[in-house]
């Protein structure tokens, strides 16, 4: 398939075999899995997945051209939403169990992963994705470093992370101006279980628009009326937002919904 990359749409197709092979060695694709392929491009991957004989295959691919082809060249081994990924409605991921896979869009790669991360109807085993370099470092950071981030939090509420591969920009056409990392996601048995996940959203997003300053005045913004007691979560009013560790966050969201704050 010999399509032009859209510049409007951020599209760089993965050409390198090695670095497909690696994903789909990470994806470990058995015969019963559901895999959802997230920017398929030209099916540079997607003849990879289909070659694993999954029990069904979905791709999600905004460009109709593109999803044109791809439903052409493949005709019943897919199912093919033409659609951007952020526009299909929870109700898609209901009753389901999924293995994502994908390059995802990189203006748009931390918003979709927040919203995976916080859909209650999504059920995952696995996802392997392709992000900008700089932000699979602030998926992967620790706390106290300068990448942690609400997308680190939110990221590591339900996954283990680990690194996969780093990805050249001669990898792709046509090449950007950036590097990528392959990322390995794989769901927790148990995680902390918290009433809303829009209300850790919400939390990390007051703490991290002011991640240079105290924590007291994020704070004083989600608890304004009531007095918040620091020792409970052993943290201080003077602590900056990346001093504060995962399970401190998860706690302090289960204070904020016990208080109908």
């Amino acid at each position: 398939m010999s399509l032009k990359p859209k510049k409007s749409l951020g599209q760089n197709f993965l050409l390198d075999k090695n670095i497909i092979n690696k994903i789909i060695d990470a994806a470990k694709i058995g015969s019963n899995d559901v895999v959802l392929e997230v920017g398929p491009g030209t099916g540079n991957l997607t003849q990879y997945i289909i070659s694993k004989k999954p029990k069904k295959i979905y791709l999600v691919e905004k460009d109709e051209n593109l999803a044109n082809e791809l439903e052409k060249q493949y005709l019943n081994k897919i199912t093919i939403i033409k659609k951007d990924i952020l526009k299909i409605p929870y109700e898609f991921y209901s009753g389901k169990r999924f293995l994502i896979l994908g390059n995802l869009p990189y203006n748009i790669s931390t918003k979709i992963l927040s919203e995976w991360c916080l859909n209650k109807s999504l059920n995952v085993s696995k996802m392997v994705l392709m992000f900008q370099k700089e932000v699979a470092e602030r998926i992967l950071a620790n706390v106290n470093s300068k990448n942690y981030s609400r997308i680190t939090i939110l990221s590591k509420w339900k996954f283990d992370i680990k690194k996969i591969t780093d990805v050249k920009p001669n990898s792709f056409f046509p090449k950007p101006k950036v590097h990528s990392t392959v990322l390995e996601f794989v769901s927790k048995r148990k995680f902390h279980e918290i009433k809303d996940p829009k209300n850790l959203e919400k939390i990390t997003r007051v703490f991290f628009s002011q991640r240079r300053k105290m924590i007291k005045k994020p704070i004083n913004i989600l608890f304004k009326n009531f007095q918040f007691d620091y020792k409970k979560f052993n943290i201080k009013s003077s602590d900056r937002p990346q001093n504060i560790d995962i399970k401190k966050y998860l706690e302090i969201v289960n204070e904020y919904e016990s208080l109908g704050s």
